[in-house]
């Protein structure tokens, strides 16, 4: 797919997105495919968990991306002090709160195109941090949040599912 292919294929990222943020940014990567055929869309690796100082930077990234970023649903559980909305760029973005734990964001444009991105933990080390976002944006993966997040030694199984 060449650089241009967003133009082409609506919503879909140009390759050059394929590749971690520089540093200081936001630390984002997109899967680029037509398919969208895995479980996740691709990854975010947020410094702190506070929602007011993250998301900003994570909608303004998607939105010059793949356009108006309209809710955003994340664990409540491991973000501190979960608003309602947040207003990024002057836009209202909704943030849907559930108390799930499974280690993604879920970031929607318009009414039904959702976007699900996994989570590192911001304590993550930077090598194993990269390893989890290169498995999460894996055209057609299929392993889970959980499962990346434990398989590049950043999480644990949850109880009673240790092998």
């Amino acid at each position: 797919m060449s650089d241009e292919a967003g133009a082409a294929f609506p919503g879909l990222l140009p390759d050059r997105f394929r590749q971690a943020a520089r540093p200081g940014t936001v630390l984002l990567r997109l899967e680029t495919t037509q398919s969208r055929e895995g479980i996740l869309d691709g990854a975010w690796w947020p410094r702190s968990r506070d929602v007011g100082v993250e998301l900003p930077g994570l909608v303004r990234a998607l939105t010059e991306h793949l356009g108006p970023v309209a809710r955003v649903g994340l664990d409540t559980a491991a973000w501190d002090d979960v608003p309602a909305r947040l207003v990024v760029d002057g836009r209202s973005v909704h943030i849907d709160r559930f108390p799930v734990g499974d280690d993604t964001v879920i970031v929607t444009r318009g009414d039904h195109d959702h976007f699900s991105l996994l989570v590192v933990p911001p304590q993550a080390s930077q090598e194993a941090a990269l390893a989890a976002m290169a498995r999460a944006v894996k055209a057609g993966g299929s392993d889970s949040a959980r499962q990346i997040l434990v398989a590049t030694g950043i999480g644990s199984e949850p109880p009673g599912e240790a092998s």
